[in-house]
């Protein structure tokens, strides 16, 4: 009789204990001889996708520039992880779920600096924008608007269709009394602009420019450059052949430019990740990666995939760099703080 009140009292209703159960699920792995043997071939995904992001720069583009196309979304990546996780402890596989140690710590180094740093200044000297506003923007007054609201010094905007151009004009002319156009991208801004002129990119046509602001803490050349756009076909891969000549042509104007300080804005159409942008890259630093929170995504506007819209600068300090509110655009307007 004691000892069954005593079982009673100790656990009520007669339901197993959870230290027995902790014990009995201990015993049950313990006992379990294939746990280490099943979820070979997740554990060879895990390492696959390991390998991907490490190579990522020896993926080749000769067909279908299959390279590039992998380092334009290489930080999505990452959401593999969870899914292999998953499926491993759906498998009960110690091996697969182990495995994933691999990716993770890769992507934690490739991109973990972006999450989890605080880069963002305080101060600085000249605030910039630049928006791909989209040709067919319906309230080019009130997108334009929006990014002069950001309260940026200079502002860029690409994609200007010809009879739109006015209606930007007239948006920006209280608060940005300086401004040219080239083509279908122009320059806004507080201070003086001079020395205007196209950049060449091998199109025929002008979609990138260059001008002189001279600031309260000297002079800065600014490109404006839009970039042809890529494709992904399933009988052609990623198409960017043109795309890629352009970034060359522009690095070289740049590389020209006997001006120490240099800002360049523009929808860039690739991710500094992406190899066939290095004639730019490789000379100048990106404002996001240098001072932003986050990987700050701008396309497309709906659900911000990739970042193709960037600010890179030489010769002068990125302080901040941050992603605006949407327009009506289809891309998002990024901003960036400076230090002359």
């Amino acid at each position: 009789m004691v000892q069954a009140y005593r079982a009673d009292t100790e656990n009520p209703g007669g339901a197993p204990h959870p230290g027995s159960r902790l014990r009995a699920l201990r015993h049950r792995l313990a006992s379990d001889r294939g746990i280490w043997r099943r979820g070979i071939l997740l554990a060879l995904c895990s390492v696959l996708l390991t390998v991907v992001m490490v190579l990522h720069s020896d993926i080749p583009n000769t067909i279908g520039n299959l390279g590039s196309l992998t380092e334009t979304f290489l930080p999505w990546f990452g959401l593999l992880v969870p899914v292999l996780l998953v499926l491993g402890l759906l498998r009960r596989s110690a091996t697969a779920v182990l495995a994933l140690v691999l990716p993770v710590a890769v992507w934690l180094n490739l991109f973990g600096g972006l999450l989890f740093a605080d880069k963002s200044g305080t101060g600085g000297d000249l605030t910039v924008a630049t928006h791909n506003v989209n040709a067919g923007n319906p309230d080019p007054t009130g997108t334009a608007q929006q990014v002069a609201g950001s309260g940026a010094d200079v502002v860029a905007l690409q994609e200007l269709p010809s009879g739109k151009v006015g209606a930007y004009e007239d948006a920006l002319s209280d608060a940005y009394p300086h401004h040219s156009v080239q083509g279908t991208v122009g320059l806004w801004s507080k201070y003086p602009v001079s020395d205007s002129r196209p950049v060449d990119i091998k199109l025929g046509w002008t979609r990138a420019m260059s001008a002189t602001v001279t600031t309260p803490e000297g002079q800065v050349k600014v490109y404006v450059a839009h970039l042809p756009s890529v494709r992904v076909k399933l009988n052609a891969g990623f198409t960017a052949n043109q795309r890629d000549d352009s970034a060359d042509a522009l690095g070289e104007a740049i590389a020209d430019e006997p001006l120490k300080r240099v800002v360049l804005l523009g929808d860039l159409n690739g991710t500094m990740n992406d190899r066939s942008l290095n004639a730019v890259t490789a000379q100048m630093r990106s404002t996001q990666g240098a001072a932003g929170d986050g990987f700050g995504f701008s396309w497309p506007a709906s659900f911000p995939m990739a970042r193709i819209d960037q600010i890179m600068v030489r010769g002068v300090e990125p302080l901040a760099s941050w992603s605006l509110p949407a327009t009506d655009s289809d891309h998002l307007p990024i901003a960036a703080r400076v230090r002359m």
